[in-house]
């Protein structure tokens, strides 16, 4: 296995083992930073996560859909610094297609169940980032860039 696929397998398996991460998207004045829980694609080319169309997050979104993701394997521990993985995602969010949904819907309630209710609300989107990069950072300063595009 080479370098570049053991990073994708890394980048896919903290993907996978994680909840939530950290939306940033362009604001009118400032960036806007938002959790959320997200599923990953199998070939980690697509990140999906629900949002309600009122918020300011999907405004942002439909304004200037370039997007920002942080997911991290942090515990808020000493020993982070030095045993964190933490990883950018840069893409392109955009609400998923009516014939795309229900695919990612399934993928999302997967690792979120609990949120079945939620999504289920009619004025609640499906967004897909796609991604564009990733940008992974371990051992504090070992940081490496995986472009998917």
């Amino acid at each position: 296995m080479d370098a570049q696929e053991t990073l994708l397998n890394q980048i896919k398996a903290l993907l996978q083992a994680q909840l939530f991460g950290v939306l940033a998207t362009q604001g009118q004045e400032y960036p806007y930073c938002s959790l959320v829980g997200y599923v990953v694609s199998e070939d980690a080319k697509s990140i999906y996560f629900p949002t309600i169309r009122e918020t300011q997050k999907f405004r942002n979104i439909c304004a200037s859909p370039r997007v920002s993701l942080l997911v991290n394997n942090q515990t808020n521990q000493a020993n982070d610094l030095l045993e964190a993985h933490a990883l950018t995602v840069l893409g392109t969010a955009a609400e998923v297609t009516p014939e795309s949904r229900e695919e990612a819907l399934a993928r999302y309630l997967k690792k979120h169940p609990s949120l079945k209710e939620f999504v289920s609300t009619p004025n609640c989107a499906m967004v897909k980032i796609q991604v564009a990069k990733y940008i992974s950072v371990t051992d504090f300063q070992q940081v490496v860039e995986y472009p998917m595009m």
